[in-house]
C-alpha cells in the first residue's frame, strides 16, 4: 500500500477531490457536450476581455500553447471567434467573440449559474454567507492581493443585533471584567436602534471575515444636527487589520452624507486602542467624569468631531479597538 500524505497537504487534496466531484468537472465536458472545462474557461475570458491575445490567455490561464491553439482554431471553425491585427504588436492578433460566440457564451453562463444555484439551494441564507466567506478566504490565502481588505462590511440583518449584544457582553467581561450590566446597556442601545431605525440618517455596519462576524459599529441620530457613533467592536480574531479604522471612517462618511454637523461618541479612558482610532480620525475629547455601574470604577469620556471642518485622517494604528 502506498504511503498517504498527511497534514495540510492531505487536507487540500481531500478538498480538491470533493470539490471537483461536487461541481461535476470530472467528465470530458462541463455543463454541455460542446465544450471541455478548459474551452469553457477560454470562452469566458474572451467574453470579458477587450483586445485579448493568445499570449495573454496562455500566460494568465496557464494553458499549454498547443492546447490553446487547438481550442481557438475550433472556435474559429464554429464561427465563434474573429481575429484582427493587434494595435500594439503587429506580430500578434487580437481575439474577440462574434455574435455567435457571444450567444454560445451566454448559454454556457446561464447553465453554469443554474448549476451553482442548484448546488446551494438547500443551504440556509446564513450558510450560503459562510460558504462564500470561506471561498473568499481560500482565494485570499492562496493568491493574496496587496490592495484587498481581508474583511467585508455590510448592513445589519436578522440575527446580527443579538450577536452584537452577546459579543460585547462576552468580550468586555473577558478583557476588562465588566459585568452583565454592560451587556444590558448594549441590549438597550441595540433595541432602541431597531425600534426607531431611520435608514436615511442611521446605519449599522457588520464586518465579516471568512463568513464569520468580526466587528460592528452603529451611527444613530442624537439630534437633527448631531449623530452618535456607538457600539464599535472589533473581535480579537480581526485585530491588526485596520478594521476599527475602516468602521469609524464609514461612520464619518455616512454622517457627512446624511447632513449632520457634528459626530459624538461615549467611551472609557481605559480603552486605549479605540481612543487612538478616534484621535486619528479627528475626534477630540471634550468631557470626562467618573463612571460606575458595570463592575469597575471607570472614567467615561465624550469625544466630538466637527463634520463641517476638514476631514480627519485615519492613519496607521498599532491595533484595533473596541468601544461602547
Amino acid at each position: 500500500m502506498l504511503d498517504r500524505p498527511h497534514g495540510h497537504t492531505a487536507a487540500v487534496r481531500r478538498f480538491n477531490r470533493f470539490y471537483t466531484r461536487a461541481i461535476g468537472i470530472l467528465g470530458d465536458t462541463y455543463l454541455t457536450p460542446d465544450f471541455s472545462l478548459t474551452a469553457g474557461r477560454v470562452l469566458y475570458e474572451l467574453a470579458h476581455r477587450d483586445g485579448a491575445t493568445a499570449t495573454a490567455l496562455r500566460q494568465d490561464l496557464g494553458i499549454d500553447a498547443g492546447y490553446l491553439s487547438r481550442i481557438l482554431a475550433d472556435f474559429e471553425k464554429r464561427g465563434f471567434l474573429a481575429r484582427t491585427p493587434s494595435r500594439s504588436d503587429r506580430r500578434a492578433s487580437e481575439l474577440a467573440l462574434t455574435e455567435a460566440g457571444r450567444a454560445a457564451f451566454l448559454g454556457l453562463d446561464a447553465r453554469s449559474e443554474a448549476e451553482i444555484d442548484g448546488l446551494i439551494a438547500s443551504l440556509a441564507p446564513g450558510d450560503r454567507d459562510r460558504l462564500a466567506g470561506a471561498m473568499a478566504e481560500i482565494e485570499t490565502l492562496l493568491e493574496p492581493r496587496p490592495d484587498a481588505e481581508p474583511f467585508t462590511l455590510r448592513s445589519h440583518r436578522p440575527g446580527d443585533i443579538g450577536w452584537v449584544v452577546e459579543r460585547h457582553g462576552a468580550l468586555y467581561a473577558q478583557e476588562y471584567g465588566w459585568d452583565e450590566r454592560f451587556e444590558a446597556l448594549v441590549a438597550e442601545i441595540a433595541a432602541g436602534f431597531i425600534k426607531t431605525f431611520d435608514p436615511a440618517r442611521e446605519r449599522c455596519w457588520i464586518a465579516e471575515r471568512a463568513g464569520r462576524r468580526v466587528g460592528s459599529v452603529f451611527l444613530v441620530r442624537e439630534r437633527d444636527a448631531v449623530a452618535k457613533l456607538r457600539l464599535l467592536l472589533v473581535d480579537p480574531a480581526a485585530r491588526g487589520l485596520g478594521l476599527g479604522q475602516r468602521l469609524v471612517a464609514e461612520c464619518i462618511a455616512f454622517a457627512r452624507q446624511a447632513g449632520y454637523g457634528r459626530l459624538t461618541l461615549w467611551t472609557q479612558r481605559n480603552l486605549d486602542a479605540a481612543r487612538h482610532i478616534y484621535a486619528k480620525a479627528g475626534f477630540r475629547m471634550v468631557h470626562s467624569e467618573p463612571y460606575q455601574g458595570i463592575g469597575r470604577d471607570l472614567v467615561s469620556e465624550i469625544w466630538d468631531l466637527d463634520l463641517r471642518a476638514e476631514s480627519g485622517s485615519i492613519g496607521p494604528c498599532g491595533s484595533d479597538g473596541c468601544s461602547a
